[in-house]
């Protein structure tokens, strides 16, 4: 039975073409020859060739105690054929045939917006050999620290720092952007971007599924197989509805004795529309969003996201651009270049942009255990000497109090700046760095659009001082500031929040994020974030630019309302039907291509989803 399955289900476009024949045919034995009989064998065989694949998907589903539309379809056709009504049972198995064609074809118009992603994936690099040859190998087989050749008109094939040359990038498949890039040297690249002109010597971070380009086809993948609320409701609606529909059409059949009627009503009765216009809207919504960078893991995630009316926003990296520059050093105790080489060089095993920025200040590298605090900073062990890098709290609460340093403090954040402490357990290093951050460009225009997007209430949670993160916020149309958070005061921010019948977004980029973002109804993570904030957000922001907060919120509302007119849609249709059969203008063919139509018109209205913003 399997073999003959397959036979239908690999020539299904050629069968549907030999019983359009037929009917066509049929038709004109009818009209133009008057042979009624040729008629109703030509009629009677079209009908045998389409009800067999329809009986054997029947089949498999009663096997698995599962009464598909395939059952009803069966019944209808074989009591067409019982009661002598040929034409109708042709007629309706090729309506059924033609409309799995048309579903096909379009269902695979939509998911190939996605699948053309995965194979815009990079087999192949040029990498560089001992001898500076370069040798074309497998993706799979480069590791990290290994040196790629791109030239022009090439795809950039992992993810890498630039380390000679320059050139204009297309980033469109990894953000969404369709502005060329210029880079160079020390800048970072993306495997799936395209080099328009130059050429450069990558070296390489992360190859194959490591990648970003990676990370986004398994998220979006992952996604497609997941299924929201309302999807799941529907899916359970339509395993018990089939059956009714079955158990009503026998019941009007014993009542009225019109057999006809009974298997008419099992045709109308079937739920195609209502179960392929959720997926379809789903699928189109995910799409959209990794075509634009913007990765939703589940169609659930887009259910939830709509229901959001306040977002809460980590500061560093999410509101700022996340590369800070150091703009004050105050010495209190100590030679101010020993402290700058022993800060910077503690820093480089962060990955805080705070710490960043400070690791930058000094090449040179000492082999130290260091302890991450969260929230805090990081305490440092080397040569028997305890060092501490972090805020003001880590220091006092790890050395001792200083009113001095405090005032210091105080007069930095008075100027915006962020704060980093540093020092060793007696303080005779002692020293404060003042740093500061730009607000991202886009920040505020990104703010506004979510409020006029019916966001209610937008939130910064900063682990600078108060009067940092207030300085800070004074440019952006926030309607709360709270600062000196730790990673577990976020949560608790947020719980309180959710407590009050709000539904919390969190936004944030760090390792100190990962409470937060857990806790949050949707955490969203920024592309440049860590693994751990991407790895337990529900959306991932390709692109490091704010306004796709605004996008994921809009096309969550649009996804979800388009599932929900193709719902109402398929229902109107079933009902329409009913009452057309009742009152006398519907009948079971005429009804099939009404149901078809119907399938039809839900899978373009989720279609509509694939367009971009």
């Amino acid at each position: 039975m399997v073999k003959i399955q397959r036979f239908f289900i690999k020539y299904k476009r050629q069968i549907l073409i030999t019983i359009t024949i037929l009917l066509i045919l049929a038709e004109i034995f009818k009209w133009v020859f008057k042979l009624t009989l040729l008629y109703q064998i030509l009629m009677a065989v079209a009908g045998v060739i389409g009800v067999i694949p329809i009986i054997l998907t029947a089949i498999s589903s009663l096997k698995v105690k599962l009464i598909s539309i395939d059952v009803l379809v069966s019944l209808a056709v074989i009591g067409a054929f019982i009661i002598g009504e040929f034409n109708e049972a042709a007629i309706v198995t090729w309506l059924f045939m033609l409309g799995e064609v048309l579903e096909d074809f379009t269902l695979k118009k939509t998911r190939s917006e996605v699948s053309d992603l995965a194979s815009m994936a990079p087999q192949t690099a040029l990498v560089v050999q001992e001898d500076g040859s370069t040798e074309e190998e497998d993706v799979d087989f480069i590791d990290s620290g290994d040196q790629v050749v791109v030239k022009t008109g090439d795809q950039v094939p992992v993810d890498g720092k630039i380390i000679s040359g320059s050139g204009n990038l297309d980033e469109a498949s990894i953000n969404g952007e369709s502005r060329l890039v210029n880079k160079g040297v020390g800048d970072a690249v993306y495997a799936g971007t395209m080099l328009e002109n130059g050429n450069l010597t990558v070296e390489t971070t992360a190859a194959g599924e490591d990648t970003t380009f990676g990370k986004i086809i398994e998220v979006v993948e992952e996604a497609e197989d997941s299924k929201s609320h309302t999807e799941k409701l529907i899916n359970r609606f339509a395993k018990y509805y089939t059956p009714f529909i079955l158990i009503i059409a026998l019941i009007v059949g014993v009542i009225t004795r019109n057999f006809k009627l009974a298997i008419t009503i099992m045709v109308l009765g079937c739920p195609g529309a209502l179960v392929i216009g959720v997926p379809v809207s789903t699928v189109a919504g995910i799409g959209n969003g990794a075509k634009n960078g913007i990765m939703f893991k589940g169609s659930q995630v887009m259910d939830e996201m709509r229901k959001v009316d306040e977002i809460a926003f980590d500061k560093t990296g999410t509101l700022t651009i996340g590369h800070p520059e150091v703009s004050a050093v105050r010495v209190l105790n100590g030679d101010k270049a020993k402290i700058i080489k022993l800060a910077a060089a503690i820093e480089k095993k962060s990955n805080h942009p705070l710490a960043n920025t400070i690791a930058k200040m000094d090449p040179f590298v000492i082999d130290a255990v260091v302890e991450t605090v969260k929230g805090e900073g990081v305490i440092a062990t080397y040569e028997q000497e305890k060092y501490f890098v972090g805020n003001l709290q880590l220091v006092e609460e790890n050395t001792k109090k200083n009113a001095e340093l405090e005032k210091i403090a105080d007069d930095l954040s008075s100027q915006g700046d962020s704060i980093v402490v540093f020092s060793n357990r007696d303080q005779s290093l002692l020293a404060i760095f003042g740093i500061k951050d730009q607000l991202r460009p886009q920040a505020k225009k990104a703010l506004l659009k979510l409020k006029k997007l019916g966001i209610k209430k937008l939130v910064m949670l900063s682990g600078d001082k108060q009067q940092t993160a207030e300085k800070i916020a004074t440019e952006l149309p926030l309607d709360e500031v709270h600062g000196e958070q730790l990673p577990s005061d976020k949560a608790t921010f947020i719980k309180a929040e959710q407590q009050k019948g709000n539904k919390v977004a969190f936004i944030g980029d760090g390792i100190n994020d990962g409470p937060a973002l857990a806790s949050a109804n949707v955490a969203i993570a920024v592309g440049n974030g860590t693994d751990v904030a991407v790895d337990v957000s529900d959306i991932v922001l390709v692109k490091n630019d704010l306004k796709q907060v605004a996008y994921a919120f809009s096309l969550s509302k649009r996804t979800i309302l388009n599932m929900n007119e193709n719902i109402a849609l398929a229902l109107l249709t079933v009902l329409i039907l009913f009452i057309g059969l009742f009152v006398g203008y519907i009948e079971m063919a005429s009804g099939m291509l009404v149901h078809e139509l119907s399938i039809l018109v839900v899978i373009l209205n989720g279609m509509r989803l694939l367009k971009n913003r």
